[in-house]
């Protein structure tokens, strides 16, 4: 007896030991070869889930790549998508990653992956998470879960940066960037400032250096007040449509307070009504897939167009963008697909590139005083845009820029890549770098890979654009 009593609480902690190391295996997965690439992937893939609310049972899923360059001491970058309610993967194989998807070549079936050089993975190891709850593979264990907004998803997000470094503490020294575009750019100066009060008030160990923020979503009001004199640059509208708006609205573009103000609004929608928001020089195409024995059933300018499109032999329109995104929804939801990721089975029936159904609350109206928090902290940032963007026009990112009040360090010029301009950038006080990416559209790196890889491998390294 007194044989066994010994030996009781010896296999317990032993049982709890493997019990917790079991745990934390199952919740990350290495993987060498994903369905649809052929042979073993020329990177390290890790996906895993970070518990971030165990009250409410949510699970945030992610993606992680480690630096095709040298893993141990290039940056460690978070990446947060936007929508809200877009996935990680879809920033992975259209934007800065290493994968993705060939659709010339698509004929039907699980879709194929190919691998992609200009990836910032050559010069960081990022984290590509589904974020919110809800978003991609992320899922919550209760309803109440689901109900999110803003500041509970930087709450979260602190959370889950905090798990993920403990259960990866070979990148703790690694110096921390957190990134991302379009809806994304609402978290990130809010969730490094979070960051940067946590480090001064307990010492939390982020080695925090900065962030940046494509076409990122900071003020509605500047934004859509900034649409009309965007529409007037680019020629989209005349300037005597342009001069009677501006006069009758008094520069004021947004709940327009008189009757003339909102009859020259609606004219300039009409006149604009078939312009691409995302890179007002493509195609405006809304797609969807074909039934059998179609060939040319397609909604291009909301059906107001309606000549036939030349189609793939997959029957996706060959000159729509969007056809491509299509692509993710059939790969994520294949068995073999999800089996190699290593998804929980009954937590996402059916997975979409861009979940815009949450229940969410957008409760941080401006994030400028976030921006100028941490950046007067000197905390480096990149703020770029494509500047054929409607959805977020680079007047209205640099009208808050102005606002914070640093001075110029470096005026206005051109950047190159490849000896041609790329774009121009303005360098200010505090660490602070504006730069447009010259012909791409509201997702930058999606229109300009190779430019947008020469910009954030210049940034990270603290030389000039």
């Amino acid at each position: 007896m007194a044989y066994y009593s010994a030996q009781a609480p010896k296999n317990c902690l032993l049982y709890s030991l493997l019990f917790l190391l079991w745990q934390l295996v199952s919740a990350q997965n290495r993987i060498k070869n994903l369905p649809g690439f052929e042979g073993p992937l020329p990177f390290t893939l890790e996906t895993g889930y970070i518990e971030v609310d165990e009250e409410k049972g949510v699970e945030l899923f992610y993606y992680f790549i480690e630096s095709e360059g040298n893993p141990e001491e290039d940056p460690l970058l978070l990446w947060l998508t936007g929508g809200p309610g877009c996935t990680g993967f879809s920033v992975l194989v259209f934007e800065i990653g290493p994968l993705s998807f060939d659709l010339q070549k698509y004929e039907g079936g699980l879709p194929p992956l190919y691998y992609r050089p200009d990836s910032w993975t050559q010069v960081s190891n990022i984290i590509f998470i589904d974020s919110p709850v809800g978003a991609g593979f992320s899922y919550s264990h209760t309803l109440e879960g689901y109900q999110t907004s803003d500041t509970e998803t930087v709450g979260r997000l602190l959370k889950f940066l905090q798990k993920w470094l403990d259960k990866h503490p070979k990148f703790n020294a690694n110096s921390l960037y957190i990134s991302g575009d379009s809806y994304g750019g609402k978290i990130i100066p809010v969730l490094a400032h979070e960051i940067t009060i946590a480090k001064e008030s307990h010492g939390a160990p982020f080695n925090l250096k900065g962030y940046s923020a494509g076409n990122p979503i900071t003020d509605r009001h500047l934004e859509k007040n900034s649409k009309v004199p965007f529409r007037h640059g680019m020629a989209l509208i005349s300037d005597e449509l342009f001069e009677s708006t501006k006069k009758s609205c008094s520069g004021e573009y947004v709940n327009p307070t008189n009757s003339d103000c909102a009859k020259y609004l609606d004219v300039v929608q009409e006149v604009n009504k078939d312009i691409n928001g995302e890179h007002i020089l493509e195609p405006y195409c809304k797609t969807y897939s074909p039934r059998p024995g179609e060939i040319h059933s397609r909604t291009i300018g909301k059906g107001l167009y309606n000549e036939e499109v030349p189609l793939l032999s997959s029957g996706l329109p060959l000159d729509c963008r969007a056809a491509a995104y299509e692509l993710p929804g059939m790969w994520a939801n294949n068995d073999t697909v999800r089996d190699a990721l290593g998804i929980r089975k009954g937590t996402v029936d059916v997975w979409k590139r861009c979940n815009l159904d949450l229940p969410y609350t957008w409760d941080i109206l401006s994030t400028v005083p976030y921006h100028f928090n941490v950046t007067k902290k000197g905390y480096s940032a990149l703020i770029y845009s494509g500047d054929h963007d409607l959805v977020v026009p680079y007047l209205s990112t640099q009208t808050w820029i102005r606002s914070l009040n640093f001075s110029i360090v470096d005026d206005w010029r051109p950047w190159y890549v490849g000896g041609q301009v790329a774009g121009f950038t303005r360098r200010y006080s505090n660490n602070l770098t504006f730069a447009t990416v010259k012909g791409a559209g509201h997702t930058a790196p999606e229109y300009k890979p190779k430019e947008c890889l020469a910009m954030v491998a210049r940034w990270l390294s603290g030389e000039s654009l």
